[in-house]
């Protein structure tokens, strides 16, 4: 039981990863034609995420493949009732890779519009459907006794999950803009801050909004818990630091925000796993849907010698690429006279 609730752990941090680390991603994805006016701008803000948006969309794989192997019968369960949203998902995944490669493979207009569109569009589906998933996971979906879904389409979209999927998506937003005002100069910068001060404050009211609401769903007492009073105070926070345009504290604002609003939905479902709204005697929690004790001994020994090195890398891939980009970068250089 100790290694199950470990893992369960562990599946939280690397989902709280993913949006940590993801998160800015997608939001320069959703805000690189607003920050930017010209090809210059919008090429100095995809490129702030150049050398990290792949390394950082591992996450996610990684967070579906620990559900796997610690808890295949969670893992079964979600997947095939969410199949539909996951197809969108992972369109939304992969048109999103593909125009990082493709915009630039020609200088004409449309063609470059197209692929910011898809940027745009790809970037955003992936924070809300994740969070109508996660949502999913706390407010109930049809499971009966055999950890089988039973509903339909429509069965995975109410007002908390859809709810959930517009708050990360705004979380996302604020998270892009700190990061693209961190990374880059000039106009760009600027913009970019502006934005922010105009996400912070209604990205700080849905995640008030959000916090209490997952409370009561998930049936708890009025008192929150720890972790969703500390994403109360870094959503304030956030919004403070990024109007007094203090950029690296206003990044870690959000990042700790968005940490903690994605741990606060795992913290009120443990030891749940998924919630059956057919009966609560069906839900799927740490007990009878995890690995064996000898398969999660294994995995845990993995995952405790190979984890740090994983951070240490990204760490220090980060710090490789921590210099700031201008748009100046990357205007044509003036001709000189003949």
């Amino acid at each position: 039981m100790a290694l199950a609730t470990f893992w369960f752990i562990l599946t939280a941090v690397l989902w709280t990863g993913f949006f940590v680390l993801e998160g800015f991603d997608l939001g320069v994805g959703m805000l690189h034609t607003v920050v930017a006016r010209d090809e210059a701008g919008r090429r100095a803000a995809i490129n702030t995420i150049g050398p990290l948006w792949d390394g950082n969309e591992v996450w996610l794989i990684v967070a579906a493949a620990a559900m796997f192997a610690a808890f295949p019968a969670w893992y079964a369960t979600l997947f095939s009732g969410l199949y539909p949203a996951l197809v969108v998902l992972l369109a939304g995944l992969i048109v999103r890779g593909v125009s990082f490669e493709f915009r630039g493979k020609d200088d004409g207009v449309r063609w470059r519009r197209t692929w910011d569109a898809l940027l745009t569009c790809g970037s955003l589906l992936v924070p809300l459907i994740v969070g109508i998933a996660l949502g999913d996971l706390l407010r109930g979906m049809p499971i009966d006794r055999n950890q089988e879904f039973t509903g339909g389409v429509g069965d995975l979209f109410s007002a908390y999950s859809v709810f959930t999927g517009i708050t990360l998506v705004l979380l996302c937003l604020l998270h892009g803009a700190t990061f693209i005002a961190l990374k880059t100069t000039g106009a760009v910068e600027h913009r970019a801050a502006l934005l922010a001060r105009r996400i912070a404050r209604v990205a700080a009211l849905a995640v008030l909004a959000f916090l209490p609401w997952t409370h009561s769903v998930a049936g708890k007492n009025v008192l929150p818990n720890i972790v969703q009073l500390i994403a109360f105070l870094a959503v304030l926070a956030a919004a403070w630091l990024v109007a007094g345009r203090h950029e690296g504290w206003s990044f870690v604002a959000t990042t700790v925000a968005i940490a903690t609003t994605i741990l606060s939905i795992f913290a009120d479902l443990y030891p749940r796993l998924m919630v059956s709204s057919t009966d609560p005697a069906f839900d799927l929690t740490v007990r009878n849907s995890a690995s064996g004790a000898y398969a999660l001994k294994v995995m845990s020994v993995v995952a405790i010698v190979f984890f740090p090195l994983v951070l240490a890398y990204q760490g220090w891939t980060y710090h490789v690429f921590r210099l700031r980009i201008s748009a100046e970068q990357f205007r044509p250089s003036a001709r000189a006279p003949e």
